[in-house]
């Protein structure tokens, strides 16, 4: 029989892996830090991808694929770029294998490369080297350009789809004539990912900047949303970087303005990754197993004909596959579980597992009565419906459930956010965990010393935080508005 899920109460952690593992979104790989995704859990992130391409798109924006590997040194170019990324980087020496003395394969000595390769932890050099040939004039400008890609980050603990060595994302790298320009582009794809995270994931997030510690490597601003999940600990669900003219100047990318001068391009990077997979389970889902957002469910509804001998199968059959159709017509995506080696009863558990939003199951009585009964996963309440309009019904439910998942995870965030005004009530709300709005002074130093007491970190400076006259938590210095603390992934 397959391990129960770890209630969330008993072991949060261990709640979160045996959900990934028995829901087959994901499992480990022979890779150490590498996982692979199953086909369910893919099936996700396809939809995420889609949705949020046809966004990108939407705005102007063109797909290309990039290298894998990265000359080191390109990587030498951008100082603080390299920084960042150094300890995390795998390195490529050798190109060919060979046969031992004792038969083994190994790496053969006189196949070293003349300069290493990085396996991209993210693509800013690659790119921006390719940019210098793509860019001559004000007439290329704005150049706008994503990829989906994998990257690769080494990772000394790992977590499925929070933290793996190698994960999947995409990475948009612009490149734009003014400032300004590059300035709306960071927010423009800020607010997508904001949107996206509320409308399809039911995640309220907060919009705000990074603190210069908690800066992308190499960028002049960073942008970000963060996130509240069930165990009071905040992640962060997408970044937007407005990355000045660093990388134009470490690969001397010049326009010729309409001027007929050389001006060096004003730049932007953003992306997400399968970390939104994490985002999603740790946001909404419960002791029973996935609970799923309508909109990202690759099963919207699983129709389970309840069998009473096998005399019943054809008619409940015929009856199930015309409510499927009616769905479908609607647009809905839907599954017909019409195996009978399984009973009931486990149908219903593995369909809750999977997180699928409505359960229509249908037997002899309910044929006879011109009912249903339909259950919702979110709140895990059965109800019996009628079968007239069950489709259009089944519809509008969705929607409900949709817009009610992201009231209750809001509802959990401002239940969880707390405002403090003391050193000492600040730990202690840090401790019990969520969101603390409080006075900083500013300083990296006080940032870091409240980081090496308590383990929370200033997620982000909210950009509707308003204008405040207040005292720092910490040293009692002047502050001028509240940022966010919490403990984080």
């Amino acid at each position: 029989m397959a391990k129960e899920i770890t209630p969330r109460q008993q072991d949060y952690a261990q709640w979160y892996q045996d959900l990934v593992l028995r829901a087959g979104l994901a499992d480990y790989s022979a890779v150490r830090g590498c996982m692979v995704i199953k086909p369910y859990g893919f099936a996700i992130w396809e939809r995420m991808r889609d949705a949020l391409d046809a966004m990108f798109k939407a705005t102007g924006h063109q797909n290309a694929y990039f290298p894998l590997f990265i000359p080191k040194s390109f990587f030498s170019k951008e100082a603080a770029h390299v920084d960042g990324f150094a300890k995390e980087c795998a390195v490529v020496t050798h190109y060919r294998l060979r046969t031992g003395s004792d038969g083994q394969i190994e790496v053969d000595p006189q196949a070293k490369l003349e300069e290493e390769l990085i396996v991209r932890p993210t693509s800013e050099t690659i790119i921006w080297n390719s940019y210098r040939d793509w860019i001559q004039s004000y007439r290329d400008l704005p150049l706008l350009i994503n990829q989906w890609a994998n990257v690769v980050r080494w990772e000394m603990r790992t977590r499925l789809f929070l933290r793996t060595t190698e994960f999947l994302w995409q990475e948009g790298h612009t490149a734009h004539a003014t400032a300004d320009e590059a300035l709306v582009e960071t927010r423009q794809m800020l607010d997508i990912y904001a949107h996206f995270a509320e409308k399809w994931m039911a995640m309220p997030v907060i919009k705000g900047i990074k603190t210069e510690q908690e800066r992308f490597a190499g960028a002049v601003e960073t942008f970000c949303i963060e996130a509240l999940m069930q165990d009071g600990k905040a992640l962060q669900a997408g970044t937007s970087h407005f990355l000045g003219q660093n990388f134009a100047k470490a690969f001397d990318v010049q326009f010729a303005n309409a001027q007929g001068e050389r001006e060096y391009v004003w730049a932007t990077s953003w992306g997400v990754s399968t970390r939104l997979m994490g985002a999603l389970i740790m946001a909404h889902s419960d002791d029973e197993g996935l609970v799923l957002p309508p909109v990202l469910a690759p099963v919207q509804v699983v129709i389970v004909p309840i069998y009473k001998g096998s005399d019943s199968i054809p008619v409940l059959t015929e009856a199930c596959q015309q409510i499927a159709e009616e769905c479908k017509a609607l647009g809905l995506r839907v599954e017909l579980d019409t195996e009978d080696h399984a009973r009931p009863g486990w149908k219903f558990a593995h369909h809750e597992l999977r997180g699928v939003p409505i359960r229509i199951a249908l037997g002899l009585r309910d044929l006879q009565n011109g009912e249903v009964e339909l259950a919702r996963r979110d709140l895990r309440t059965k109800t019996q419906t009628t079968r007239d309009g069950l489709g259009l019904h089944c519809k509008n439910l969705l929607d409900e459930i949709q817009e009610e998942m992201y009231n209750k995870a809001l509802a959990f965030r401002t239940a969880q956010t707390h405002r403090v005004d003391t050193k000492e009530e600040f730990v202690q709300k840090l401790e019990q965990g969520g969101l603390v709005l409080a006075h900083w002074d500013g300083t990296g130093a006080t940032e870091t010393a409240i980081k090496e007491a308590t383990k929370a970190t200033i997620r982000c400076i909210p950009l509707d935080a308003p204008d405040e006259e207040g005292t720092c938590v910490w040293t009692g210095k002047p502050s001028a508005r509240r940022v966010v603390f919490a403990k984080a992934y």
